[in-house]
């Protein structure tokens, strides 16, 4: 076996099958119709025959490819034996998506199930259907914090692209799965990329129990829907939210002292309960970051998922709506947030937000500048000398020849790329701070140029300063 798997690396790497080698044969229109599932401009630049041709052909847009031409991209490899492709009457199509897949300057492959719906095709999909490259694996991936870890535990490996994103930081890797056939592609997608990964069977922490880790990461079944989901990619035998809770309330059992867990995850927005304070209830003494990037009604999130799954439109549809409406009606929930859950393994408090705006990814960097931000700062600033971050511009408005502008922003162009109003003075002791003059200094200057108790300064603007140093606008 390892002999077939160092073949079809070394054919995809002589074709030129990687990201790169892709875009380019592409071009930019048809690599963007491919990204909305549309293949017919893609197909219209690989007429070939040669080798990347062919491969992305029968891979990326599902074609019928001429048996004769497969043999030549993979010679002596049997693909069919390995359950790659299937041929009939001399013609070949994929059984399984190989995709190119660039981790840290490597070219790398992910193993998965065909992507469904291309060219407007409606699929139901299988049960155990194993979801590759998609939107969410990747903002996971541009989550996790930048950190070097002994041990880390990937939860709902699926196609094992995330211990593919982790493979050049960590010592050991284990991956864990309740499909038997996500575990086999990923142990699939490892091998294709010789990355040693401890692949094993169950669900949540199970298998790793009396165990800790450095960096736990998990893009669980986190879809909230009725019991009895079939697909077990997204949906689960839990109850609302509770695959959620318990990844995160577990989590500081499995982890190791300033260990790190993030996740993405949908939490339910219950009738009369806030949904910061549900979260909370979850991380409980532990330093949090939870970040809403979506809230969705019942109707709008219940559509969202039939669609994913291929139902709309379908004779099925009217009833699993109706089903999946009572559920959530019957369990109270209001909304659905969407987003994402940072846990540090320390002593301190959950920090959460809802935030639509656009960000900068990768958002791992600044995740973890802004965690060290939150715990690191000392109680009082008054000493600390601070620069203004150098992504930080000001926008004022106002009436022409007016004395003062009307309204001050603050805005960063990195990061989470935040926005804050000032009034004139935090204005002017954030135009002050270039390192020379200490917090306190720059305040009591102020405090005298108003006519001002120096008390009454500090008091006021020393928490807005402490929530600008902790987002970036002020560096030290």
């Amino acid at each position: 076996m390892r002999k077939l798997v160092d073949g079809l690396r070394a054919a995809f790497g002589a074709a030129g099958y990687t990201v790169a080698g892709v875009a380019e044969r592409l071009g930019v229109a048809a690599n963007a119709a491919l990204a909305r599932n549309e293949t017919s401009p893609a197909a219209g630049r690989t007429g070939s025959g040669d080798r990347l041709d062919t491969m992305i052909r029968l891979f990326l847009l599902q074609r019928s490819v001429p048996e004769e031409l497969v043999r030549k991209a993979f010679p002596g490899i049997e693909l069919v034996a390995l359950g790659i492709i299937e041929v009939s009457g001399g013609e070949a199509r994929a059984v399984l998506d190989i995709r190119p897949f660039a981790a840290d300057e490597r070219d790398c492959w992910v193993v998965a199930d065909l992507t469904p719906g291309l060219d407007g095709r409606r699929e139901a999909m299988r049960g155990d259907y194993v979801l590759g490259i998609a939107p969410a694996s990747l903002s996971l991936m541009q989550l996790t914090v930048p950190v070097k870890a002994d041990r880390a535990l990937d939860i709902g490996t699926g196609c094992g692209i995330q211990s593919l994103h982790l493979a050049d930081r960590v010592n050991q890797l284990v991956a864990t799965d309740v499909n038997p056939r996500a575990l086999q592609l990923a142990g699939w997608t490892a091998a294709l990329n010789q990355v040693e990964v401890d692949i094993r069977d169950g669900s949540l922490y199970e298998p790793v129990r009396g165990e800790r880790f450095d960096l736990i990461v998990s893009n669980p079944p986190y879809v909230i829907s009725p019991l009895g989901g079939d697909l077990t990619y997204r949906e689960t035998g839990f109850t609302g939210d509770a695959v959620v809770e318990q990844l995160v309330r577990e989590a500081p059992a499995h982890l190791t002292d300033g260990g790190w867990c993030q996740l993405l995850a949908n939490w339910t927005c219950v009738r009369g309960e806030a949904w910061q304070d549900r979260i909370a209830s979850w991380t409980g003494d532990r330093s949090a970051w939870a970040v809403q990037r979506e809230q969705l009604d019942p109707s709008e999130y219940v559509e969202l998922w039939l669609r994913d799954a291929g139902l709309h439109g379908s004779p099925a549809y009217p009833a699993r709506y109706d089903e999946w409406m009572r559920y959530l009606d019957q369990h109270d929930v209001e909304a659905i947030g969407m987003g994402w859950i940072s846990l540090h393994n320390v002593e301190g408090t959950l920090y959460a937000e809802s935030w639509p705006y656009e960000i900068e990814r990768p958002i791992g960097p600044h995740v973890l500048h802004r965690f060290e931000r939150v715990e690191g700062l000392p109680a009082d600033l008054t000493g600390m000398r601070f620069r203004v971050a150098e992504d930080v511009i000001q926008e004022t408005t106002g009436q022409p020849g007016a004395e003062d502008p009307a309204t001050i922003v603050l805005r960063r162009q990195r990061g989470m790329r935040r926005a804050e109003q000032v009034d004139t003075v935090l204005a002017g002791f954030v135009g002050a701070c270039d390192g020379e003059l200490s917090t306190g200094q720059i305040l009591a200057a102020l405090a005298d140029l108003l006519d001002r108790p120096v008390v009454d300064v500090l008091s006021e603007y020393l928490p807005q300063v402490k929530q600008l140093v902790v987002e970036g606008f002020l560096d030290y």
